[in-house]
């Protein structure tokens, strides 16, 4: 790990990358505001370029890729790499949302389910597919956030749109639980994944644990969550 106690102004604002393992229950933006806290609060600073490559959900740990500075220019192209997720599926109930943001419902049996149907789901979701987003998304529909008009209750219509599953592999000892692994492109919802492995299988299906990590190159395991950060960058007095 950097040692970024040490690092000036000068360094961040010509541009760091930093890996956040962000928490549960944090969204992406606050990470991002805890980073630029930190950073404006250590150099007494009014504001400061920050900024994420790739939203997480805040039921969702792991990999955020944080940038300061001038590499904040660099977000487009990162937010372009593919990723990768570990995490539970839970077969026998769905939820509105895909995941345990809201109440699961529409219990069944699961009795049927053998390892077999499951890595056959897994191998039809697999490669490029059409998903269609979770109602509960950021997607804008008619200038709103679905999730704002799905949380009052209102019909969001949103679109399928491609996406390339290049890996996703299943582990079937513990079912209903399905473990999973998964390296997908830009833009995939896992929340969309476990729905339709559901329904392929007959028995539905939601997101019951998420952990991003990889981005690209970059990997889980050389990440610090934000407050390590805090404490990283207050470690060390100034050298005088």
């Amino acid at each position: 790990m950097k040692d970024y106690g040490k690092m000036s102004l000068e360094e961040f604002s010509s541009g760091q990358l930093l890996l956040i393992d962000k928490p549960l229950k944090w969204t992406s933006f606050d990470a991002v505001s805890k980073i630029r806290y930190v950073i404006r609060k250590k150099f007494g600073l009014k504001k400061f370029k920050v900024g994420h490559a790739g939203t997480l959900d805040p039921l969702a740990t792991g990999l955020l890729v944080i940038c300061t500075g001038k590499f904040t220019k660099r977000i487009a192209d990162l937010t372009l790499e593919n990723k990768t997720y570990t995490g539970t599926f839970l077969l026998g109930s769905t939820t509105p949302s895909y995941d345990l943001e809201t109440t699961p419902e529409n219990h069944q049996s699961t009795e049927h389910v053998t390892n077999e149907m499951v890595q056959e789901a897994a191998e039809k979701l697999s490669g490029p597919i059409m998903q269609l987003p979770p109602i509960f998304s950021a997607k804008k529909v008619a200038g709103k956030r679905a999730y704002i008009s799905a949380r009052k209750g209102e019909e969001v219509k949103l679109a399928p749109k491609p996406v390339i599953i290049e890996k996703f592999e299943v582990d079937t000892s513990n079912l209903p639980e399905v473990k999973f692994e998964i390296l997908c492109s830009k833009g995939t919802y896992i929340r969309s994944l476990a729905r339709d492995l559901g329904e392929i299988i007959g028995c539905g299906a939601h997101l019951t644990e998420l952990r991003r990590t990889k981005i690209g190159d970059y990997a889980v395991e050389r990440a610090i969550d934000p407050m390590q950060f805090e404490e990283a960058m207050w470690d060390r007095e100034e050298d005088v």
